[in-house]
């Protein structure tokens, strides 16, 4: 069987599989989202059809919502059609839980995928609809920077600012190109949602919008009153959001099960440069998603939705950032970080197998609980040491879900400002003493020994896609595993220009006082092979 609308008709066959069909009406669904579309999502990735789109559906199946999603995506038509489109815009979710059990469901509530790029007329009148009353970005972290390692605009960003909004090809250009034409649309409001791991989201979501309407407005290739359209935060808002819910690349294990259960061509595509996109993803069963309730033109209910293990929560914005900084800065993200580098460094292939580690779970202990939490303000709607505990006992350690040290591993240099900087920020801020940090430091020399792209028995690995990887890499292209131990001082100024880079690190390590701790662990993980676990073994003591 294929998945298909067709197929859903066979229900003996999916009830046999036991895979849980859509309760509504996926035509009249698709129908009332094209005439009056409500939520419109930027992003095609799979913790959005394993979350957002798994909301959607819940309130969808309850009766709730009448419209579903409407994707955006960056892809070409071509890749959509063969990604999403060959099986009707149906996705199968697979719930894999701790307990080794699965959940099957087909989820049904993405209306329809478009390309930005091809589709730029739908879209304008999907974005102009008055009914319209979110648009949702999941894009990763780095989506949001317009500048170049060098500081200045990327050259698509800098020929978008210096064009007319209706010439706008770059992401966010097209993004806010769309912004202007509700504008002249009679300014409708709008919520625009950042679902993306980054401090105050939706801050950095305006700060882009509002960079574009700014130049846009002085240079006269826009309105004046734009400019005032996107500051004024009832008519668009721009509420702050945590999402959390470990979602992995399709897994062949996966796969295998559903070919078993008699589904074909489970195989999906390549989206974009590297992005593995199957009809299929796996998951896990706990999902947060916390939101400032700012919604100028309404909002689906959100909070309704059946989640079993976590849900939607709606929360002034200090709640909010309390609780995304809890979660991205101390109780998850940063402990996935250190369990990436070390992972591939020792050799394993599964973020749970390393769970069975002894000294990576001393690490991951000694970074959340006693490192990062003495930092962590409590947010209330949940408890950050009732969260680490059951990422460290249960979420990590779930033998079935097929997440990989080497996924995690991608963008790290994006990744640890926003994941360790703020602890460092937050010791700075709290007069505490910056050199009681051991293990933090100790995964900022684990990284660069990971950027060598040798593992602790001196055997070549890929190192994960990375925007910084050439620019650092070149820094360190003279150090060779076995050679320069000692002292920190054999590296001369080496890493300087790596430990001082405030973009990176949160702050430039040498005015923080533990650049020369970084060092000499970095020193200590390259004077031979096995030496990153004696360096482990002997911090985590």
């Amino acid at each position: 069987m294929r998945l298909s609308i067709e197929a859903l008709k066979e229900r003996g066959f999916w009830e046999k599989a036991g895979i849980a069909l859509p309760g509504f009406d996926i035509q009249q669904m698709r129908a009332q989202s094209e005439a009056a579309p409500k939520w419109l999502h930027f992003g095609a990735g799979n913790i959005f059809r394993a979350f957002p789109a798994a909301v959607a559906q819940s309130l969808l199946n309850q009766g709730l919502e009448k419209a579903g999603i409407v994707v955006a995506a960056r892809y070409d038509r071509q890749t959509i059609e063969r990604c999403f489109g060959r099986y009707d815009n149906l996705t199968l979710l697979v719930t894999l839980k701790s307990d080794g059990t699965t959940e099957k469901s087909v989820l049904a509530s993405i209306a329809s995928y478009l390309s930005m790029n091809e589709e730029r007329e739908r879209l304008s009148k999907i974005f102009t609809n008055p009914a319209l009353q979110l648009a949702s970005f999941i894009i990763t972290e780095k989506g949001y920077n317009l500048r170049g390692a060098d500081g200045n605009f990327a050259p698509d960003v800098a020929g978008d600012l210096a064009a007319k909004p209706a010439a706008a090809s770059s992401f966010f250009g097209t993004v806010s190109a769309l912004c202007y034409e509700r504008y002249l649309a009679g300014a409708k409001p709008l919520a625009l949602v950042s679902m993306d791991n980054c401090s105050y989201n939706g801050d950095l979501l305006f700060s882009v919008i509002e960079t574009f309407a700014k130049n846009w407005t002085e240079s006269g290739a826009a309105e004046a009153g734009f400019l005032d359209y996107v500051r004024d935060r009832g008519k668009l808002s721009f509420p702050c959001t945590m999402i959390d819910k470990i979602t992995p690349g399709p897994d062949d294990g996966v796969r295998d099960m559903l070919a078993a259960c008699g589904l074909e061509d489970m195989q999906g595509g390549t989206a974009g440069k590297s992005t593995l996109v199957a009809p299929f993803v796996n998951a896990e069963e706990t999902g947060y998603l916390v939101i400032e309730d700012s919604f100028p033109n309404g909002r689906p209910a959100l909070e309704k939705a059946a989640i079993s293990a976590g849900g939607v929560l709606f929360a002034d914005r200090e709640t909010v950032a309390r609780v995304e900084k809890m979660k991205v800065g101390t109780c998850l993200n940063p402990l996935h970080t250190a369990l990436a580098v070390f992972g591939c460094l020792l050799g394993y292939t599964r973020i749970s197998a390393e769970m069975k580690d002894a000294d990576l779970v001393k690490l991951v202990r000694g970074i959340g609980l006693v490192e990062g939490l003495p930092v962590v303000v409590d947010p209330g709607i949940i408890k950050p040491a009732d969260f680490i505990g059951q990422v460290i006992n249960l979420r990590f350690p779930n033998p079935f879900m097929p997440d990989s040290p080497q996924r995690i591993a991608t963008d790290t240099s994006q990744k640890i400002p926003v994941r360790f900087g703020g602890t460092l920020k937050a010791y700075k801020s709290a007069g505490k003493d910056l050199g009681d940090l051991k293990l933090i430091p100790l995964v900022f020399a684990g990284w660069l020994r990971y950027l060598l792209g040798l593992d602790d028995e001196g055997r070549p690995f890929k190192v994960s896609p990375d925007p910084l990887y050439e620019s650092l890499s070149a820094h360190l292209a003279g150090i060779k595993l076995g050679e320069g131990g000692g002292t920190p001082g054999a590296l001369g100024d080496t890493l300087k220009p790596i430990l001082s880079r405030a973009d990176i690190f949160g702050l430039d390590l040498y005015e923080a006082g533990l650049a020369g701790l970084v060092e000499g662990l970095f020193v200590e993980m390259i004077s031979g092979t096995g030496a990153v676990r004696k360096t482990l073994s002997r911090m985590t003591a």
